[in-house]
Parts: structure tokens; sequence; C-alpha cells
């Protein structure tokens, strides 16, 4: 096969392989055992970087904006990216007196290159020790795609008493993969061919990620912006590789079922129906079931990243359900 065969190859995968692809998209190699209103804007308010440190020894990175006597916000960032995803949320959300936070996942980032705890369990026992370490209380959690399943694990296992709301945007709950309990769920062999695809070619594989389903830049029509591609790519380069491979386990086959029923905070479940990463019909109508107190907002056209290409709207909608 010639190198422009290969190419067009690998992107087909992402295209259709995290986008309902089928069985055949990538010769497959199983990995399935690879293991509260606002306080008012305060004026010269500083912005703090820091880190801290698991109970593991794991070294957690975060950004901590705006007022300390701000209601805090805390983010929970997708996969394979990092805190800076969330940049415009921060701003926006510090502009109206919030105090945010957003911490890189262990692996993700600038937070520690780790050999183990690239599991559910382990994220939000690190987003837990965050919280503990700000001693954050009344808080809202927005967790985009992966996150999403972090922040819904925290706020099931870590959070009583200390949450006020829950965001779910794009989210992987209650379970991404296809089992028998689950039978709308994306086939096994779609993961392992991102697995494949990952150790061939984890530059090109992020670029056509990021170029084509994740901002919905290959449906007809669309407008793709190179800096929204760059910046997603640096950010998943950034990360490490090891931890990246592991996540997708994490995110593609952790059932969030449990969690979901154990969570009585009121939750706003955020969708597009045209995401191609986390088809809205087997995550949030799902998710929306199991909630006992929640409000769904599907959006038409709107692509696994519309918190970025469409944060004016993302913004709005949550600004408006945690200050109800």
């Amino acid at each position: 096969m010639d190198s422009n065969s290969t190419q067009a190859t690998r992107r087909g995968v992402m295209t259709a392989g995290l986008g309902l692809a089928t069985a055949a998209a990538l010769p497959v190699t199983s990995a399935t055992t690879a293991s509260a209103a606002p306080a008012s804007p305060a004026v010269g308010r500083a912005l703090r970087a820091n880190r801290v440190t698991t109970a593991d020894g794991v070294e957690i990175f975060y950004k901590d904006w705006g007022p300390r006597s701000g209601q805090p916000i805390m983010f929970h960032h997708g996969w394979p990216l990092s805190s800076d995803d969330w940049d415009t949320q921060l701003l926006f959300f510090m502009e109206k007196g919030y105090r945010v936070v957003a911490h890189d996942r262990r692996g993700h980032g600038r937070s520690s290159d780790v050999n183990d705890g690239h599991d559910m369990d382990h994220y939000a026992s690190d987003a837990a020790a965050v919280v503990e370490h700000l001693d954050l209380r009344n808080a809202i959690h927005v967790g985009h795609s992966t996150g999403g399943g972090e922040a819904a694990r925290y706020v099931a296992r870590h959070g009583n008493g200390r949450v006020a709301k829950l965001v779910l945007i794009g989210a992987v709950p209650p379970l991404m993969v296809k089992t028998p309990e689950n039978p709308g769920g994306l086939p096994i062999e779609v993961f392992d061919g991102f697995r494949r695809a990952l150790l061939e070619n984890r530059s090109q594989l992020y670029r056509d990620f990021a170029s084509g389903p994740f901002y919905g830049y290959n449906r007809p029509g669309a407008i793709p912006s190179n800096s929204v591609i760059e910046n997603w790519w640096r950010q998943a380069m950034t990360g490490s590789t090891k931890a990246q491979y592991d996540g997708i386990k994490a995110f593609s086959e952790t059932d969030f079922t449990d969690d979901l029923k154990t969570i009585d905070v009121p939750v706003l479940v955020m969708h597009g129906d045209d995401d191609q990463v986390v088809p809205v019909a087997d995550s949030a109508l799902l998710s929306a079931k199991l909630l006992s107190n929640n409000v769904l907002k599907v959006y038409k056209g709107l692509p696994h990243g519309m918190a970025t290409t469409h944060a004016d709207v993302i913004n709005r909608d949550i600004l408006e359900f945690i200050t109800a």
C-alpha cells in the first residue's frame, strides 16, 4: 500500500470509527483487558496556578482563577486534552464573579506522567484531591466528554456536602461500548482501532481527529478553524502516550449507571445531536433517564466540541442553569 493510501485509510478510520464506525474500519487487536448566586466581580483579582500531590504521589496541576469569595466552578476536561481546553469558559465565568478551577488529569497536560492509575476511580480521586486542597464547597462541576464521566463519578463518590450542581457536556456516561446490556453502544473494535491508530502515529491521529469529527469540520459546508485544530493538537501532544492509550479503555468501558442513579443534585445534560464522537442516543438520552433531577438540552446540528465552536451558546445556558 502506498503512503497516500495509508493516510487515507487512517483518516477514514478517525472519521468513521469515532462516529458510529463499523468493526471493519481498521484491523483489530483487542485491548479490552489493558486494565448560589455569584459574588460581585472583585477588583485586582490574582490568577493562581499550583499543584497538589495525591495519596499515591501524583502531582496534579490546576488553575485557580477569580475571587476566592466567589462560588466555585470546577471544570473537568475531555480526552486527550488539558485544562487549557476550558480557557474560554474560565475567563467567561471569572468575569461573572465566580472562582473557576480546572485541573490537568494525571498523565495529561502538566500533571505527572505516571505508569498507572489511568482509570475513572483514580481520575475522580484526583479531582477530589484538588477539591479538598482548595476546600471548595457549594461547587458546580462541569465535565466534557471523558471529563463528564470523571465529574459524574466524583460527584457520586466524593461530592457529598460539597457539590451544588453538575453539568455534563457531550459526556460519555452511561456507557460507550456495546455490551449485551448496552446494545446501542459502539463495538469494541472501534476503540481497538483507535488504539491502533494512536500507536502507529499519534500526531497524525490527533490532527485528523481535530480537523474531522471532533468539531464537525468533516461536515458539508463546515469551515475549519486552523487555530482551533492546532490548539487541540498542542494540548493532546503535551500529554503522555501511555496515559492517553490507557484512557481509551477508561472512557469507553466504564459503566456509570450506578453513579448516575446515586447523584441527587440538579444536573444539566447538554449534547449536540450531530455529535460524531459520543452519539447522543446512547449517552445523554440514557443519562437523563437515570438521573433523578436533571434538565436535558439537545442542540440541533452541534458537534462534540460545541463548548469551543459555540461557546457563546453553551456559556449562556450553563450560566442560566447555575443561577436558576
